[in-house]
């Protein structure tokens, strides 16, 4: 049991230009990201932030985590199983969302704020 859970969260980590530019982002919108943060249950989320005292997940979605436009099982699985196992709400930046918001740190932050309900 105890080398399953080593390999699972001994998984190389490689961040992709759009997660940095999202980590970026909740930044300059006065969050502290945690990155590449590993729960308690050995799942690694693309980042994780403290709103109003509630931890929330952000995870960066690439083309990889998709069937077409819908999750991919084995995403929804894991955000299912850190949202109920691990009590910590789980969104999603889906890549053709974040790429149509271009350079516009304006539209960035306004994306991010509305995802996390920062209003």
């Amino acid at each position: 049991r105890k080398k399953c859970y080593n390999s699972f969260i001994s998984q190389r980590i490689e961040n992709s230009a759009i997660q940095d530019d999202v980590i970026s982002v909740l930044s300059s919108i006065g969050l502290r990201p945690e990155v590449e943060k590993l729960t308690e249950r050995g799942y690694r989320l693309d980042a994780l932030v403290d709103v109003n005292g509630k931890k929330i997940a952000v995870e960066v979605d690439g083309p990889f985590h998709f069937v077409g436009r819908k999750l991919a099982g084995k995403t929804i699985l894991k955000h299912r199983q850190v949202s109920n196992l691990e009590e910590i709400r789980v969104t999603s930046v889906p890549y053709w969302e974040w790429d149509e918001l271009g350079m516009d740190s304006g539209k960035k932050q306004m994306y991010l704020r509305l995802l996390l309900d920062l209003f």
